[in-house]
């Protein structure tokens, strides 16, 4: 099949916006973990919902209450848009929409895909149900007079909506759709990026892993269902994400957006276009289970059927980017799915212990990683990793490391029995 390279990447977070920022922070292994603040993110015995325009800031007047009750996560401290794009088209855009377009415009912008017919490129967005905050806050805004409510919010609360802004502002002709696979979103995106490019739908294909904004709501049946972490670290969130350690009591929410360009090796023409990786394959696989709980032989499945279309041999595979949520179970799981597959030889980091859990947005954010990694022959460190799961494995722990990737696994798992796996190699 031909090949399917990425010719750029783009990443907003809370530990930096911009692939230099976020790298450099990857590999000092500086984290951003607090309560968060943001309008809507704690219950109202906690914090009153704060309306500020759109809930796109972090209000100075933000107050949590008892910090023992408060959620914790890193929140992205000032998001910062190109003055090129038009300021009419981002009135009352959403904070998802704002990580979007930057994203977009610095993966965009390093492919260089003003040069690229426009009905070739297509776009796929990661994630659904990801404006949840900016919902509740417009919600609220209106309580008692909903005649009031802007009547954009009849297109804007749709993930679509998303499609429709990204591909105005760029010229996008070709076709573009939201894609829900939960947590794996993000990484399935760009597999149905890779497969649109190999099959001829595009020459380009552009796959972002949306930011999903959280509300109080989410976060607490989150919380309730034992999925993210409790408050056990509330006086020390930066202790809080731990994957794959012993302490380890649930995932740690994160704020983040990542965009990746996949496109077809042989249609590439344009001058100063740059190569990351090749995707040699990848698998999405269900488990036929509609729950949250992880399932071994799924991701086996999805981890085989990825090495086998990539042509690969477990041995060589160098370097693995997990899940690593930082959930009991899952954690426990996606070791066993390593063991089973004979990956353990392979070197592990973890990148939610420095981002924390973009849900939507991890899968993308993490490819991101992974080839900036591989690009810089450098693996970020792992923080929190005091007491592995596995002492014997090939964990990068507290420091940063050399390590000369020639092939690269990631995993980005779902609730609702959603497995994915892709394979990289270094060009």
């Amino acid at each position: 099949m031909p090949d399917a390279v990425v010719t750029g990447l783009g990443v907003v977070s809370a530990i930096g916006q911009g692939k230099q920022a976020f790298a450099q922070a990857l590999l000092d292994g500086r984290s951003a973990f607090g309560v968060l603040r943001r309008p809507g993110r704690q219950l109202p015995a906690a914090q009153p919902v704060h309306v500020n325009g759109h809930g796109n800031g972090v209000p100075d007047d933000a107050t949590t209450g008892d910090a023992s009750m408060a959620f914790l996560g890193a929140e992205i401290a000032d998001l910062h848009l190109p003055e090129s794009l038009p300021r009419k088209s981002l009135r009352n855009v959403s904070l998802s929409a704002r990580a979007a377009l930057a994203a977009l415009h610095e993966a965009w912008h390093e492919a260089r895909l003003d040069d690229v017919r426009p009905e070739r490129i297509g776009l796929i967005v990661g994630g659904s149900n990801f404006q949840q905050r900016e919902l509740l806050c417009a919600q609220a805004e209106h309580t008692g007079r909903p005649w009031y409510i802007t009547p954009g919010y009849g297109h804007a609360f749709l993930d679509s909506d998303l499609c429709g802004l990204c591909t105005e502002l760029f010229n996008i002709r070709g076709f573009a759709y939201t894609l829900g696979a939960a947590s794996a979103s993000g990484q399935v995106a760009i597999l149905q990026a890779v497969e649109a490019v190999r099959s001829e739908q595009a020459d380009v294909c552009i796959a972002i892993g949306a930011l999903t904004d959280l509300s109080y709501w989410e976060l607490q049946a989150l919380t309730s269902m034992g999925a993210m972490g409790s408050a056990r670290f509330a006086q020390a969130p930066g202790a809080a994400c731990r994957p794959f350690d012993a302490e380890r009591d649930g995932f740690v929410y994160g704020e983040a957006c990542g965009a990746v360009v996949i496109e077809r090796a042989d249609r590439i023409q344009r001058t100063g276009v740059e190569r990351y990786a090749r995707c040699l394959g990848g698998a999405m696989v269900m488990d036929g289970n509609r729950h949250p709980n992880p399932s071994l032989i799924g991701e086996c499945s999805a981890i085989s059927h990825a090495l086998r279309r990539a042509g690969l041999l477990p041995q060589q595979i160098d370097y693995v980017n997990p899940h690593g949520s930082g959930s009991r179970i899952g954690d426990e799981t996606e070791l066993k799915a390593l063991r089973t597959c004979d990956l353990q030889h392979a070197w592990i980091n973890t990148t939610k212990s420095i981002t924390g859990h973009g849900l939507a947005a991890a899968g993308a954010v993490e490819v991101v990683a992974t080839l900036l990694q591989m690009r810089a022959g450098r693996l970020h460190p792992s923080r929190n990793l005091e007491r592995p799961m596995e002492p014997c494995w090939c964990f990068v722990r507290d420091t940063a490391q050399s390590c000369d990737m020639r092939n690269a696994l990631t995993i980005s798992i779902g609730f609702g029995g959603v497995n994915s796996a892709l394979c990289w190699q270094r060009l």
